[in-house]
């Protein structure tokens, strides 16, 4: 349960609105919001929104990086924004970024910890001083020489706020840290927020897409943004109880949907900020005869076998076997998804399939022939690989030139290329906006574009690295779907997710990487019904959902029970 924060007033927004230079309309409108000392609270709401823009406000990005009007008054501890400095703002807000490579500036851990001290001309036993105890704080004291390069993602993220907090900054905003993370990594960072927010008592803002995995840890308010205003304000069970999510777009825990099924009313006062507090005695029979009158989940059949990897093993040059002795086989019309913690060898594997990375040992198969002699370019006739950032894949300036980039390279005639890219384009639901720039596309656009590209290649396989990450429920809905139906269409589908939301909706099979082996090749539901294997892999149980889809009804109420 969240506790009741009565400090004063550390964030004031009062009448404030925001408009970017190059924008013809204010992204904020008439924000009245005030945040006291001490609260943790989730800013929610979906992509474009307003919510980044907001955070931008807070911690000085708006206006000193990117310029533009604003009206209304908005104090940061007191201080008028616009009579500070981005430098004196950071001494009171610490930003954690999505991406922490982006934040690093030190070779060190340690040396990336002391550059704010280092600035500021501290001496250096001092700054010695302050550096372990900022460490110990978030538990990365023993890797103050390693390069921060070369850590996990969960050890990135600790290294990146430890650089702010050693600064002794009043609020930590977080910029969607779990992104990025996988799902028992991320549930480790929410635990490490709580942790730090109870013995420094800071002001804490999390800006997140994943509303469950934050609600891990109790906040005390939910701030819900639509179209750059402030749609809903407050505690988690009274938004939780209400519509105001699912009407912006934005998906309830997994818990709620199961109970919302099954036709149960929620209240406030069932507490359902946590599945694990929440009183659910009246639930119980709904629950009960929904799942028993679930129909029984098909099997799929299976195509001929497509792509297979036998005994697949490789190493970098620095470091140990990354891959060891990989046996799976991928069928025609499959949709399966790659699982694993951060590091487990999932995007190797990829890199390896698409010819990226040569292997140590074993063999890849596809329609029964060895492919380990074939060069990228010829791999790429079969197999396409899309890459997590559409900005890192696109090239060319028009939407109609990128997705005619591949086969131009391979000297195909302008008939047949016309012909492709407007089918690639259709297909996509692209093909209206064939003749714009790329720049003027949405993220999730951008991501179609990129698929466009590849498709127009006429691949047998496509394989995607996090498809939907740092999406919100609806753009991540359209995407998944698109897929879907590339898929009836006839392409296998391979993604490479930590979400699993994802796997267990879309996908029939799953392969669990650990520690560059596979640990398990198996429906969903399965997976994360097994907890010994849950946590071996640093996967997130979620047991509603898994018995749902295995339309497990007693384990289920057994489970909320």
């Amino acid at each position: 349960m969240s506790k009741a924060v009565s400090g004063e007033p550390i964030i004031e927004f009062q009448n404030f609105s925001f408009q970017y230079n190059a924008q013809k309309h204010p992204t904020l409108q008439d924000i009245n919001l005030t945040i006291r000392r001490g609260e943790k609270v989730l800013i929610a709401g979906p992509s474009g929104s307003g919510k980044s823009t907001l955070a931008h406000c807070i911690n000085g990005l708006i206006p000193f990086s990117y310029p533009g009007a604003i009206s209304g008054s908005l104090k940061i501890a007191g201080q008028e924004v616009g009579k500070d400095s981005l430098f004196s703002r950071s001494k009171t807000v610490g930003t954690v970024l999505q991406d922490p490579d982006g934040q690093f500036i030190g070779l060190t851990v340690g040396e990336d910890i002391a550059f704010s001290l280092e600035n500021d001309c501290m001496p250096l036993a001092e700054m010695r001083a302050a550096v372990d105890k900022v460490a110990g704080l978030v538990d990365i004291g023993g890797r103050l020489g390693n390069a921060p390069h070369a850590l996990s993602g969960g050890q990135k993220q600790r290294v990146s706020l430890a650089g702010v907090m050693v600064d002794g900054v009043e609020v930590l905003l977080f910029d969607e840290p779990l992104a990025n993370l996988d799902p028992d990594t991320g549930r480790q960072a929410i635990e490490l927020i709580d942790e730090i927010q109870k013995e420094l008592h800071s002001t804490i803002l999390i800006v997140e897409h994943r509303l469950e995995d934050v609600l891990h840890r109790p906040v005390d308010r939910i701030i819900l943004i639509n179209e750059g205003r402030i749609v809903a304000d407050l505690p988690p069970d009274e938004m939780l109880s209400g519509r105001q999510l699912r009407e912006c777009g934005i998906r309830e825990p997994l818990y709620l949907d199961a109970l919302r099924y099954a036709g149960c009313e929620i209240w406030p006062e069932m507490h359902p900020e946590s599945a694990e507090g929440m009183e659910l005695s009246a639930c119980r029979e709904p629950l009960r005869r929904w799942y028993t009158a679930l129909p029984p989940r098909e099997e799929q059949q299976l195509g001929e076998p497509l792509l297979e990897i036998c005994d697949l093993s490789f190493r970098y040059d620095t470091s140990g076997d990354v891959l060891q002795h990989i046996s799976f086989t991928i069928h025609k019309g499959e949709m399966v998804s790659i699982v694993g913690k951060n590091g487990a060898g999932k995007s190797t594997l990829s890199k390896l399939i698409c010819g990226f990375e040569k292997p140590s040992g074993g063999s890849i198969l596809f329609e029964g022939r060895d492919i380990r002699k074939d060069t990228i370019k010829e791999r790429a006739e079969r197999i396409g690989m899309v890459i997590q950032n559409p900005n890192q894949m696109i090239s060319q300036p028009m939407i109609f030139d990128e997705v005619a980039f591949g086969l131009r390279a391979r000297g195909m005639a302008q008939e047949e290329i016309q012909s492709r890219v407007e089918k690639a384009l259709q297909v996509c639901g692209l093909y209206p906006f064939r003749n714009w720039p790329v720049s003027a596309l949405s993220f999730g656009q951008k991501k179609r574009v990129t698929v466009a590209s590849i498709l127009a290649l006429d691949p047998k396989v496509i394989i995607l690295d996090e498809p939907t990450a740092g999406q919100d429920f609806r753009h991540y809905t359209e995407i998944m779907e698109f897929l879907r139906e590339l898929n009836r269409s006839g392409v296998t589908v391979i993604m490479i997710t930590h979400d699993m939301h994802l796997m267990l909706e879309y996908t029939n099979r799953s392969l669990v990487f650990c520690e560059g082996e596979l640990v398990a090749d198996l429906p969903p539901a399965q997976v994360l019904c097994d907890r010994t294997l849950c946590k071996q892999a640093n996967l997130a149980v979620y047991p509603v959902r898994a018995n749902i889809a295995a339309g497990r009804a007693e384990q289920l109420c057994a489970e909320l029970y």
